[in-house]
């Protein structure tokens, strides 16, 4: 069965500096993926060449198929169009209400556009007395929430959650994960999510990849982390200072 994306040889530099060094992954059709991997490893580089954001240096990335690297103007915004986004910080716009938040990317009246925004709501647990509030006058929790709920209105193909609890307390990082859960399961949407929090990683993941130097040292089932045999996977996954990944200190 085809995979619904693709990654072959993917690379991509800025400078001297290799950011990506031949990633190959395969994401199937309704899979929750967790990619993990320390910072600057290159994993939101990853996710942003699969958008188109950035276009790798070489190699190929599909989508049901069909190459998209490289595609421009139309064609490129019918590809962004079939992704939802939660970016790790929310990324709300301050200056308008929750609504206009969730429905920024939606199309007809403004009743119509409420009427969705607060019922999409109230898949992730809000109901209609916040969507006249602005984002500021909300927890982060809520504000996460919000962000999801926007992530997901335009009823897309394929979501990314870019360290999605990042922020929260751990019972209302316990929250979050369940939702993203609960939608990807409900709703049947492929999902591909970075995180360094290995609570999220058992909750959300059906499967896991480990990024290191660029490239892809281990993949595979949420439950054979505990047991990868990876000296990369096994360090990672308890927190070891000793291990072959080598923190790069900085002398002050």
């Amino acid at each position: 069965m085809t995979p619904k994306i693709r990654l072959r040889d993917v690379h991509k530099r800025f400078g001297a500096k290799v950011v990506l060094d031949g990633v190959d992954l395969d994401i199937a059709t309704g899979e929750s993926m967790v990619i993990i991997g320390g910072s600057g490893t290159g994993k939101s580089v990853m996710i942003k060449c699969i958008l188109g954001l950035l276009r790798p240096d070489s190699g190929s990335i599909q989508v049901d198929g069909a190459e998209v690297v490289g595609l421009k103007g139309r064609a490129l915004a019918a590809h962004q169009a079939r992704f939802g986004m939660l970016f790790q910080g929310g990324a709300l716009f301050d200056s308008l209400s929750v609504w206009r938040n969730v429905s920024f990317a939606l199309d007809g009246s403004a009743a119509d556009r409420r009427a969705a925004a607060v019922d999409t709501l109230a898949r992730v647990g809000l109901g209609a007395d916040v969507a006249d509030l602005r984002p500021s006058e909300l927890s982060g929790g809520m504000q996460k929430r919000v962000a999801l709920a926007r992530a997901i209105a335009s009823k897309p193909e394929i979501l990314f959650f870019d360290e999605p609890t990042t922020g929260l307390d751990p019972i209302m990082a316990d929250v979050i994960n369940d939702l993203i859960r609960t939608l990807v399961t409900d709703l049947k949407i492929t999902a591909l999510t970075i995180t360094h929090d290995m609570a999220s990683v058992r909750k959300i993941a059906d499967s896991v990849a480990m990024l290191y130097q660029g490239r892809i040292v281990w993949h595979g089932p949420r439950d054979g982390i505990d047991s990868a045999g990876n000296p990369f996977v096994d360090q990672f996954v308890h927190g070891r200072a000793e291990g072959p990944i080598k923190m790069q200190l900085k002398r002050l």
